[in-house]
């Protein structure tokens, strides 16, 4: 079994390229899920749902549909996850404010903690996961620069959970932390909901944390913006341990000498976003690139997204491939007051590069085989109270030492 996940910043063509996967992956008669828990209901637009249907009212609502053959789609919705399946702890977490005077609906809006939508969402797929009745499910994260902590907060949960046995999980350290000025006692079966919720955040733990299950890919543009939230995202992803195997840049205007009656201001920005296209390569290096141009259409309907997937993934290319597992950053801490992070750099020697901090981010620049090519790399929280002490480059491998100073 896999698990795909994509992600990448609003408007980058996201939903378009899990759900051309998800149909390659089904071409080839894997038994194929696709899930997203974006509130727009986008599935049912890429897949023209509605046309298919008649009406609107024909498209997913929370349960899972066949959309082509060997292809299943479900569209969450997190709060009728939550009211569905854990409203019993809403209900207790809310009655905790709005015993201390707070009014009902805003009650519930505390009692839903931040994120928590999503983790719900990530809930249904180990449920899907744990029946083990698909053989491939690619999972269309909510465009949000918090998405990879929805994918750790199992990991650091089901971490915590088994460290403390006496603890019954988040709610209920929550609801117990308020029940001593609340004077609301615990029920029982709130207990036990998180005694369940705690097991199934375990399993879900195993699978994100297994690099031969789960895989996440990144989504851009070639713009500046997508790029550099593509390039957190894989520095984030790096220190969490979940593998990324793959990033795709889409929506990618054809190159000048190919345009017919192209005029300057195409011809501007063709160049633009090709140059872009160079510096991903180099920032997201060893990773793997595809490269998919802008198309003359919309993609939307089985047989353009089919289309798409044809140009993401050649005939010999199965979308279910690692394409790439490894680590592109690495942290080493030598103290409290030292550490080293190692990154891969393309196409240097030693005497070829330079480095400098820039606020949160490092810039390094090569020299690569047609000129020299910049790569900023943002830095982990960690060292931002961290000054840089020096850098060494050996074998395309850089070590960037640095040190607290007082």
């Amino acid at each position: 079994m896999r698990l795909i996940v994509y992600t990448g910043k609003g408007g980058t063509g996201k939903t378009v390229t899990s759900c051309s996967t998800a149909i390659k992956l089904a071409d080839r008669k894997y038994k194929t899920l696709i899930v997203s828990s974006d509130p727009a209901h986008t599935l049912d637009d890429a897949f023209k749902l509605h046309n298919i249907d008649g009406n609107r009212n024909g498209g997913l609502n929370n349960e899972i549909k066949q959309i082509v053959s060997n292809l299943h789609a479900l569209q969450v919705d997190p709060i009728n996850e939550i009211s569905k399946r854990y409203s019993k702890i809403l209900t207790y977490m809310a009655s905790i404010f709005s015993s201390k005077g707070i009014d009902e609906t805003l009650a519930y809006e505390f009692a839903m903690m931040p994120g928590m939508t999503q983790v719900f969402s990530l809930l249904r797929v180990e449920e899907v996961m744990r029946e083990n009745s698909y053989e491939m499910i690619v999972l269309d994260m909510p465009a949000s620069g918090e998405a990879l902590r929805y994918l750790y907060f199992p990991k650091l949960v089901g971490s915590i959970g088994r460290k403390l046995s006496g603890l019954m999980g988040a709610f209920s350290g929550f609801s117990k932390l308020f029940q001593a000025f609340s004077g609301i006692s615990v029920p029982e079966n709130v207990t036990r909901y998180e005694h369940d919720l705690f097991e199934r955040l375990n399993f879900l733990s195993d699978i994100i944390k297994d690099n031969n299950v789960t895989s996440l890919r990144l989504v851009a543009n070639p713009d500046s913006f997508s790029i550099e939230n593509a390039k957190r995202t894989y520095m984030s992803a790096s220190l969490y341990g979940i593998n990324v195997d793959l990033a795709v840049i889409n929506k990618i205007m054809p190159a000048p000498e190919t345009q017919n009656g192209s005029n300057q201001y195409y011809t501007n920005w063709t160049k633009f976003q090709h140059g872009k296209v160079e510096e991903a390569k180099a920032n997201f290096y060893p990773l793997p690139i595809k490269e998919i141009p802008l198309h003359s259409s919309e993609l939307a309907g089985i047989e353009m997204l089919r289309v798409n997937a044809n140009l993401m993934f050649t005939d010999d290319q199965d979308p279910a491939n690692i394409f790439y597992h490894g680590k592109p950053f690495s942290i080493t801490q030598e103290n409290s007051n030292k550490l080293c992070i190692t990154t891969k750099v393309p196409f240097t020697k030693k005497e070829n590069f330079d480095i400098k901090r820039s606020g949160t981010n490092v810039t390094i620049r090569v020299m690569g085989p047609t000129g020299y090519i910049v790569n900023v790399i943002p830095l982990p929280t960690i060292t931002f109270n961290m000054k840089l002490m020096g850098a060494n480059l050996d074998n395309n491998i850089l070590n960037i030492f640095f040190e607290k100073t007082m």
